[in-house]
């Protein structure tokens, strides 16, 4: 199938790719209603306009309540001063720009060569990514955090990191799942911002127990270790080590510990090697796909972490590995182990994207953009040092200048070759980038939601 090659056809095609998504999305069984918003609203004026305590809040007619940390209710504070319908709008409009963010963070100026009509495609697809879909429609935060520790990602990556750790800090307050970025800070011997990510969640913990010391007395010493809050480990959104586990009916801590060591093995290996060569988004990359598997509850909407995985595995020339694993997860596929996630269709299906964040976690290129650079780097010099080269030969044949020392003048000045070829020197890219196409199935869901 031919791309139209004309504006008019390009906004047409955009156009009508953005008609059928909006169906898609007005119609899957898989809208959330914005029941994770609801619950901060609702836990935000129980505990501002009505007097109640933070964590005692539930959604009337569930069991679902606040779960974040203190400092989470605290950022949240403005959201007690507008009603529900402003709440969303808001949350859109933070949710989009931080998605924005982040996409500009990891493709970097390469998003330039493509146009309004690329960034369109990729607009579309990432409209059908299933964890951005849940992010949006459950209202979450998961987007917010991740634009805040790439952009720690970003300084570290252009040698601004006397400033890096400011947001991994903020995401360890509002979540603890982040909190792992700091350890990589340290796997990376990177100490300074490692300190400034710890002062700065420890900072802002310590405001939320001044401004709510009960409720952070009651989160630290109770809420934060009861995951009946949260929801069932075996739930098939649970796409967590754990969950797995958990649908096999396995419940020994240890054999989950074990686990999550194994884990955590292959992330400090590959993270400081990713680190040492200068690939800090690779390294971001891991640490993301590592917290999403450790943690002891990882819900499909969490999984916006992957989102730079998938990127950098299209950076590194494996577009088709990048679709491939992008479209699965489009396709909402686990829901079809909901009711049964038993045998050996259930063990694979229903922990599908588990499966696929645990691949990226072994198979993930590291180094790439720096072993890119310096290869490019290497044949342009090459490049330029040949005409020089034959030049010098000739003049020492024919015993005459000629037109040997115009060629060595421009190609040691300007960068340009003269003669025959009249070939110009270009500086090469270092960041090449493709496009993935994912395609999307009916997905299976449930009535049942969880809030995390």
């Amino acid at each position: 199938m031919r791309t139209p090659r004309t504006d008019r056809g390009r906004l047409l095609l955009v156009l009508v790719l953005a008609a059928a998504l909006t169906v898609f999305t007005a119609t899957v069984p898989l809208l959330r209603d914005w029941f994770d918003l609801r619950v901060y609203h609702g836990a935000l004026h129980h505990w501002i306009h009505d007097g109640g305590r933070l964590y005692d809040y539930r959604v009337p007619g569930t069991m679902y309540g606040f779960t974040y940390p203190p400092f989470a209710a605290v950022a949240m504070l403005p959201m007690a001063l507008v009603g529900m319908r402003t709440a969303i709008v808001i949350a859109l409009l933070l949710n989009l720009a931080a998605l924005a963010v982040s996409m500009r963070v990891l493709t970097g100026r390469a998003w330039r060569r493509h146009g309004w009509y690329g960034c369109a495609l990729a607009a579309c697809a990432l409209a059908l990514y299933e964890p951005l879909r849940d992010t949006f429609s459950f209202g979450q935060v998961n987007v917010l955090l991740l634009a805040l520790v790439l952009v720690d990602a970003w300084l570290l990556a252009t040698g601004r990191g006397r400033w890096a750790g400011i947001g991994i800090g903020l995401a360890a307050a509002v979540k603890l799942t982040p909190a792992l970025f700091i350890g990589l800070l340290l796997l990376a011997g990177r100490r300074r911002a490692a300190g400034v990510a710890t002062g700065v969640a420890l900072a802002a913990t310590g405001l939320a127990a001044l401004v709510t010391p009960e409720g952070s007395r009651f989160y630290w010493t109770h809420a934060m270790w009861d995951t009946t809050r949260v929801g069932r480990l075996d739930y098939v959104s649970n796409q967590s080590l754990q969950g797995i586990l958990a649908r096999l009916d396995v419940d020994s801590r240890a054999v989950w510990a074990v686990a999550v060591l194994l884990v955590l093995g292959v992330w400090a290996w590959r993270s400081r090697r990713a680190a040492a060569a200068g690939d800090w988004y690779a390294a971001f990359a891991l640490t993301a796909l590592t917290a999403c598997l450790v943690s002891p509850i990882t819900w499909v909407h969490h999984l916006v972490w992957l989102l730079p995985a998938f990127v950098l595995l299209v950076r590194a020339g494996q577009p088709r590995v990048a679709a491939v694993l992008y479209a699965a997860m489009c396709t909402s596929v686990v829901w079809l182990w909901f009711d049964d996630a038993s045998g050996i269709d259930g063990f694979l299906g229903s922990n599908l994207y588990a499966w696929i964040t645990l691949g990226l976690l072994l198979g993930l290129p590291v180094g790439c953009q720096s072993s890119m650079w310096k290869t490019l780097s290497r044949r342009t010099s090459a490049t330029a040092a040949a005409p020089r080269q034959a030049a010098a030969a000739i003049a020492a044949v024919s015993g005459q200048p000629g037109p040997g020392s115009a060629v060595t003048s421009a190609a040691t000045g300007a960068g340009a070759v003269s003669g025959p070829g009249r070939g110009v020197l270009r500086k090469a890219s270092s960041e090449p980038t493709g496009s993935t196409r994912p395609a999307a199935a009916k997905p299976q869901s449930s009535s049942d939601r969880a809030s995390s």
